[in-house]
């Protein structure tokens, strides 16, 4: 009885359904059919797959490697500042830095994006090798000028982006250079070359000069504490020293008459005053000492180079320009 009830209350909404719309169909009521609708409409959630493991390129440091001792770190970074030479006004000819070539020194050079920095090696060396810390963000190219005889190496260095810093090593047939690289924003140094001191000497003292072209100096008692500023023209001063009584300029070269400067002592006040000296070869023989001089070449405009004595007490300039 109950469960003919049953069948009934569940009949009677088709029933009505049936009375208030005489055109429908019926279709009779399955469960199984019911199960397999809800299971498409509703598919099962997917399972999270575990990330994969990392690929380890390389061999595998269970520990991190151990820092060096502070003392070591210390006096390694004492004797790098100790061989760093950084760009003074100096060292400079017109856009052109010119560092003195020192063994086991190290070069600074400022470059900037968007501009090339140009190393210009020695005429008659070849490169071997070129070895950099960072060759992703910094362009580092090779090119060469000149004739087969004289022909002249040069590095072409360029950052992508300001504040890089990495080193540069340079091996040739006849130095080894150390540079140390620094990116900024706007400040680069376009062209850098060498002068080698130790070679220019040695080569000057292989062919013998004659007895008139030297003079007569006290080897014993030289001091070379004058420095020397100026255009950078023919007839400039190499070098100015003197032995206690005589002060000695030497030119690159023998003059001639129409391109030979004549020589001004500047006294307390600053008032030149012509002073008497001999022509030797290349050098001008002055018979007294002074603090201040200056060689005047041409008319107005004129083009002075002056030469200025250092004091004994005070230590030697390091921004002078005569390196021997």
């Amino acid at each position: 009885m109950s469960v003919k009830f049953c069948m009934l209350a569940l009949c009677a909404p088709l029933l009505c359904a049936c009375a208030a719309h005489p055109g429908a169909v019926i279709v009779p009521f399955s469960a199984s059919r019911f199960h397999r609708a809800r299971r498409l409409e509703a598919p099962p959630p997917q399972r999270a797959l575990p990330a994969p493991a990392p690929r380890i390129i390389g061999p595998i440091l269970k520990l991190a490697p151990p820092k060096p001792p502070l003392r070591s770190r210390s006096a390694v970074a004492r004797a790098n500042a100790r061989a760093l030479l950084n760009p003074r006004a100096a060292f400079f000819r017109e856009a052109e830095a010119i560092y003195p070539y020192l063994p086991n020194a190290l070069y600074r050079l400022y470059a900037a994006p968007g501009e090339v920095s140009d190393i210009a090696l020695q005429p008659g060396e070849t490169v071997t090798a070129i070895a950099a810390g960072d060759t992703v963000r910094w362009t580092i190219g090779k090119s060469t000028s000149g004739s087969a005889q004289g022909r002249e190496v040069h590095i072409l260095i360029k950052p992508f982006a300001a504040g890089l810093k990495t080193d540069l090593v340079i091996l040739t047939s006849r130095h080894v250079y150390h540079l140390l690289l620094a990116s900024t924003r706007h400040t680069a140094m376009l062209a850098l070359s060498w002068r080698y001191p130790s070679e220019l000497v040695a080569a000057r003292a292989q062919p013998p000069l004659p007895a008139a072209a030297v003079p007569h100096v006290h080897l014993g008692g030289l001091h070379f504490r004058y420095e020397i500023h100026g255009p950078h023209t023919a007839w400039r001063p190499e070098r100015v020293f003197d032995d206690g009584h005589k002060v000695y300029i030497e030119f690159s070269r023998r003059l001639g008459d129409s391109e030979a400067p004549p020589l001004f002592v500047l006294g307390r006040k600053k008032h030149p005053h012509l002073v008497n000296y001999r022509v030797q070869g290349r050098f001008y023989i002055v018979d007294h000492l002074f603090r201040a001089a200056e060689l005047r070449y041409g008319r107005a405009p004129q083009r002075i180079v002056e030469i200025l004595r250092q004091d004994r007490r005070a230590r030697p300039h390091k921004s002078s320009e005569s390196w021997f």
